[in-house]
């Protein structure tokens, strides 16, 4: 793919420099290139005074010999010149253009002497990224600098997500919100942003009625699109408008996943239908996203070839007790503060009712606790 447009895909093959970076010595500041014997003790009172013989811009091809009493007016980036060991910078001068008086000594004495050796950044022959990683414009940037013009990445995942419920409206008919006659179906909008932010390729399909004869009809549609992976919401619980499941075997998929142990969303199913793999997610908006976080971001990440799949785990200490009353493995939402002694709290957002979508929108982290327990008390690391 053109790298200016592989931003956010995953690559395929590891990237090593054929180059070092930057190529040759170079000026860390704009200045004056030196021998460092001939400023040392430079001061306002102690003044060094030197010849100026050339201006030696960035990208130039210039290379003056410098030697004693001589210098060579230098931009930042631009070659060092023979001779010269150290930049004085041209605060710490009077900015001569033919002589030029040093004012100052301390940078160009320093140990870097406000130079960039050859191979700082990149040596020739370095990994500057591996097989698996996403491309940032941080990344973009250093592959263009190591000369990669057409990296080889991993496609996006084609993901088609469908959401069924009699009730549900897109927000262009929030009229019918306001008069009590539907609801807007968010899961339309949060879980394909969720998606493209893992690294997919999404399509939304048209709202679905909670009618198994057209539910069967849109998704054999669904299917006949370009599609890596079928992501339906609502209508995998037990209920009598709850049709996904069957839906799935009439279209001679199977289940392969009937339910997971967690709150919310435990009655999320997976399998294959037509040859796609699908998975069913439960129709409450937190249940939506916490399972798409656990289950969905994960299968997308792998799919599109991304090294680091899952989310980050870390301990935290609870900032207030909470209570896990089922079997099951409980994801609670909730919000981080780094304390002063080092360990980061966490306090949940408020009620976590699977339907309190506002829960979610403030989390910045789900916490993972077996049930069941009654009363996890605060100062708990969880």
């Amino acid at each position: 793919m053109p790298l200016r447009y592989a931003v956010g895909h995953a690559l395929a093959e590891d990237i090593h420099a054929d180059i070092s970076l930057p190529l040759w010595p170079n000026a860390g500041m704009d200045g004056y290139a030196v021998r460092r014997k001939d400023v040392l003790g430079a001061s306002e009172t102690n003044v060094r005074t030197l010849r100026v013989i050339e201006t030696i811009a960035a990208g130039s091809s210039l290379r003056p010999d410098i030697t004693a009493g001589t210098c060579a007016r230098i931009m930042t980036g631009a070659p060092l010149p023979p001779g010269a060991d150290a930049i004085v910078r041209i605060e710490d001068t009077d900015r001569g253009l033919d002589v030029v008086r040093i004012l100052n000594e301390r940078d160009a004495v320093s140990d870097s002497g406000n130079i960039r050796p050859a191979g700082e950044d990149v040596r020739d022959g370095d990994r500057v990224a591996q097989r698996g990683d996403v491309i940032t414009p941080a990344l973009l940037g250093v592959l263009a600098s190591v000369g990669v013009s057409e990296p080889f990445v991993h496609a996006k995942p084609r993901v088609i997500v469908a959401a069924s419920g009699n009730e549900l409206v897109d927000v262009e008919a929030f009229d019918q919100v306001r008069a009590g006659k539907a609801i807007v179906s968010s899961s339309s909008y949060a879980l394909p942003a969720l998606l493209r932010n893992s690294g997919a390729d999404v399509r939304v399909w048209p709202l679905i009625p909670d009618d198994a004869e057209l539910m069967r009809d849109a998704l054999a549609r669904a299917l006949e699109s370009d599609c890596d992976l079928l992501v339906t919401t609502g209508g995998v619980s037990a209920g009598a408008f709850d049709h996904v499941r069957d839906v799935i075997g009439a279209l001679g998929g199977r289940i392969d996943v009937p339910r997971v142990r967690v709150r919310p969303g435990g009655p999320l199913g997976a399998g294959h239908v037509l040859g796609t793999p699908w998975i069913g997610l439960p129709g409450n908006p937190v249940s939506t996203m916490v399972t798409a976080e656990l289950f969905v971001r994960p299968a997308v990440r792998q799919m599109a070839g991304v090294r680091r799949i899952m989310a980050p785990r870390i301990t935290v200490r609870l900032a207030q007790s909470v209570t896990a009353s089922a079997p099951l493995t409980f994801y609670l939402r909730a919000t981080l503060t780094h304390c002063d002694d080092g360990v980061i709290d966490a306090t949940l957002t408020g009620r976590q009712g699977s339907n309190l979508a506002t829960s979610m929108a403030r989390a910045q982290a789900l916490l993972e606790i077996e049930g069941p327990v009654h009363d996890l008390p605060a100062g708990t690391m969880v």
